[in-house]
This record gives structure tokens, C-alpha cells and sequence, in this order.
């Protein structure tokens, strides 16, 4: 089955399927994700949007001098919820595009790009059961040329064997994407075939063996106790 077609220039583009298909990755891997992010940020949205609209349909069948005192508590709570949604996305969520577990162990994984800069950034954060509240972080960077063509199609393998390589808690849930040696000359094995189809790109892919980035970073593992 091919993969959707993407602008391979949109830098938008590039992140978003990425965002998408890491916790489709993860979820298959049997890791529960939490909802509660998501959860939130929708209630918070839905009731700004809802108390706009009652404001509008009582003042409409009303008239403004009957509704004007609740007309004024409407705007104050609409924006002050505003201010509170734009808190959550940008203080809470911090754009975390994966938080969950499997097996007691606590995995959140936040995702970044620099303006007009193709290369994806990872922040991880994973607390295993037995490490009472202490977090360890993991910063990754790979270019998305490693998981999509030259005519933009995605190709999921490579980016399961990078995450499943770099972050421990992934490569214990799936050690077969796991690779031993990561090749880090430069080469990028995802090339644009005749057919352009992501299943020519997999059928390229030699067992064990992913391409490297051209610029490949990986910092050192650090640990904080406990999470703010």
C-alpha cells in the first residue's frame, strides 16, 4: 500500500506526518497513550467557542440592554479561558506529541523543527518502574530525508529503527527494528525510485542497516528526579 504524497518542500508537511506516525508506532508497540493533553486543550476549546455563541444567540433574541451584565462576565470568562488555552498548549504541552506507558515504565516524547531547517528534533523523557521518580532525557535530531523520498512519500522503517535504536525503552519494545550499527557516513539510502512508491524505497532498505543523517546528534543521557 503506498503512502500519501506530501509537499516535500513544506516543512509543515514533513513534521506533521512524522508527529502522526510516531505514536501510531508506539501504540502498536502496546504503549498506552494518554489522552488527557488532548483531552483538555478540546474542553478548553469547545467552551470558549460555546460561550461566544450563547453570548451571540441571547443578545440576538434578548437585545443588548437586557444581557449586557451577562455579556460582560461572557467576554471576561472567554478570555480569560483563552489565555488559559494558550497557556496549556504552550507551558503544559510544550509540543509533546506522545505521552504514555507500558509496563509501569512512563515515556513522553516532545518534537521540534528550526525555521527553514529539515531536520527533526526529539525530546525524551522516560522513567522506568524502578527508577522512583527519577526521569532521564534523550535529545535527538535526524533529517527527514531519512524516512521520506525524494517524491515525498513516507517511509516508516527507517524511523522505527532510529527511535528503536536511540531510546532504550523503544528497544526493549521492539528489539527487531533495533540496529547494531548505525551507518553515519552521510549517505541517504532513501532515493526516489523510478516508481516513486514507498514500497520500492522499503524493498531498498538491507536488513540491519539504516541511512545516516547529514547532520546527527544525539546528547548525552542526563536524569532530574521527578517532573515538574
Amino acid at each position: 500500500m503506498t503512502t500519501p504524497k506530501i509537499a516535500i518542500h513544506s516543512l509543515s508537511d514533513l513534521k506533521n506526518t512524522t508527529d502522526d506516525a510516531l505514536p501510531n508506532y508506539l501504540t502498536s508497540l502496546s504503549f498506552k497513550q494518554s489522552q488527557l493533553l488532548t483531552d483538555v486543550r478540546l474542553a478548553l476549546g469547545y467552551t470558549t467557542v460555546a460561550i461566544a455563541a450563547a453570548t451571540f444567540y441571547f443578545d440576538y433574541t434578548l437585545g443588548f440592554e437586557k444581557t449586557k451584565s451577562w455579556t460582560l462576565i461572557a467576554v471576561i470568562a472567554y478570555f480569560l479561558l483563552n489565555g488559559v488555552l494558550t497557556y496549556w498548549i504552550w507551558g503544559v504541552e510544550k509540543g509533546k506529541i506522545f505521552v504514555g506507558e507500558l509496563n509501569g515504565t512512563q515515556l513522553a516524547i516532545q518534537s521540534h523543527v528550526d525555521r527553514h531547517i529539515p531536520v527533526y528534533h526529539l525530546n525524551v523523557s522516560y522513567a522506568l518502574p524502578t527508577s522512583k521518580g527519577v526521569w532521564h532525557e534523550i535529545q535527538l535530531s535526524r533529517p527527514f530525508t531519512k524516512w521520506f523520498s525524494a517524491d515525498g512519500y513516507f517511509v516508516a522503517k527507517p524511523l522505527q529503527q532510529w527511535l528503536a535504536t536511540e531510546i532504550p525503552v523503544i528497544g526493549q519494545a521492539d528489539p527487531g527494528n533495533v540496529v547494531e550499527n548505525i551507518d553515519k557516513s552521510g549517505h541517504n539510502i532513501i532515493e526516489s525510485g523510478s516508481s516513486g512508491h514507498a514500497e520500492d524505497i522499503v524493498k531498498s532498505l538491507k536488513p540491519g542497516a539504516m541511512g545516516a543523517p547529514t547532520e546527527w546528534t544525539r546528547a548525552g543521557t542526563r536524569s532530574r528526579g521527578g517532573r515538574k
